[in-house]
């Protein structure tokens, strides 16, 4: 599996996908869902690189919460429904992908794995979902896209105070196809991440940021601090280049530069839902960041139906941040959510196995998600609706009411 190419007709072709064999480990068993592929990755790296993929901010709080936020949610399933043939195919900003799953935009994989973002990219190809490329990837963009030519692909972006760089970085994506921009909007400074503090993170010196090396070899952006440095790297990387000034009137600067759509990362509430409609923004991804910004925030799966009820259909709404099984992702959608995204679950898989672990996880959370699917009634993705899911326990149900709306 390490290695195997994808063709552009796999490419395309999102609404397939091949079934892959579940990695051979020595000394361990296989892996049968994400927090196996945690445990499994955990043990395999080093315990700076762990700590910057697995920490959140502070007491991580928020961190735990968004895993908890989506057990608080209990089905209520219907049966006797015919569900031999079931589709789980969805169309996401334009693009029909074998279920309504997105790799969201993740960092540094190449210390997780050495063939990095690009064995993500095969993956995802391979899989037929879209995959989301961060602005500091240890591939450049260029590579990404020719490892998997013409399969969709989102680029995540950071503005920095150097506005040049930030229009070289969409340029070039827009050049290479990327279909839309994932611009994080939560970012003005990094969160505090005690793991990274602890650990003096910095980027192993045999990597680099490479989009940035790519702009201009010379330049700090490539790299963060020198040996020996204290602290964070990255949380001294962000606060010297990034710019803190972002505000609502950049999205139109941005829209003015580029045809791509723009996806505002990084929305929790329903007062900036409407400020991103207003904005211009063709999509919000409910996210907190992996819960290493602000802790002490709602958990993205309370925050998210807020953000659908203020944007009332007029933009598609996804989620990020502590979906681990299929279940959570039918969750998301009878909430609202046109889809969900991952980070860390591909990433223990990228640590565990390279491309073959990234689609073992893929594969396993479309299993998932089409047993719940099934268990619920549910033959389609636009048969999940808002009344499967109740609130914590499972609490009295206005029948009456239910009922008299279907009369």
């Amino acid at each position: 599996m390490v290695g195997t190419m994808v063709s552009q007709a796999e490419a395309r072709s999102l609404t397939t996908y091949r079934t892959v064999d579940p990695p051979t480990l020595v000394g361990s068993a296989v892996p049968v869902n994400v927090y196996e592929y945690h445990a499994l990755a955990k043990a395999k790296l080093p315990a700076m690189v762990y700590g910057y993929y697995a920490s959140g901010a502070d007491d991580m709080q928020t961190l735990k919460d968004n895993e908890e936020g989506f057990k608080r949610l209990r089905f209520r399933p219907r049966v006797l429904i015919d569900v031999t043939k079931q589709d789980l195919t969805a169309v996401i900003m334009g693009t029909a992908t074998s279920f309504p799953m997105v790799l969201a935009p993740t960092a540094m994989q190449r210390m997780a794995h050495p063939e990095g973002e690009l064995a993500t990219a095969r993956a995802a190809a391979a899989q037929g979902v879209i995959m989301g490329l961060s602005s500091w990837s240890t591939t450049a963009l260029e590579d990404v896209e020719a490892e998997a030519p013409g399969s969709p692909k989102w680029f995540q972006l950071y503005v920095y105070k150097d506005r040049a760089i930030t229009l070289e970085l969409v340029r070039r994506a827009e050049r290479q196809g990327f279909l839309a921009i994932a611009l994080t909007v939560d970012t003005p400074r990094l969160g505090r991440r005690e793991a990274d503090i602890r650990n003096s993170f910095s980027l192993p010196p045999h990597l680099t940021m490479a989009n940035f090396a790519a702009i201009d070899p010379s330049r700090e952006q490539g790299k963060m601090t020198g040996p020996g440095a204290k602290g964070s790297g990255l949380a001294s990387y962000v606060a010297s280049l990034i710019d803190q000034s972002l505000s609502w009137k950049d999205i139109q600067w941005l829209k003015e530069n580029s045809k791509m759509p723009i996806l505002a990362k990084g929305i929790e509430t329903a007062e900036d839902a409407v400020l991103a409609m207003e904005a211009g923004c063709a999509g919000i991804i409910v996210s907190n960041h992996g819960a290493r910004q602000l802790d002490g925030v709602v958990s993205t799966i309370d925050a998210l139906e807020e953000v659908v009820q203020a944007v009332r259909g007029r933009i598609p709404v996804f989620v990020d941040s502590g979906v681990r099984r299929g279940t959570d992702i039918v969750k998301a959608l009878a909430l609202g959510a046109s889809g969900a995204c991952i980070g860390r679950p591909y990433v223990w898989g990228l640590a565990v196995a390279g491309q073959q672990g990234v689609e073992h996880v893929i594969q396993m959370l479309r299993n998932e998600f089409a047993l719940a699917m099934a268990l619920c009634g549910c033959v389609k993705v636009s048969d999940i609706k808002r009344d499967m899911v109740i609130r914590d326990v499972y609490a009295p149900y206005d029948v009456q009411a239910q009922l008299k709306s279907k009369m």
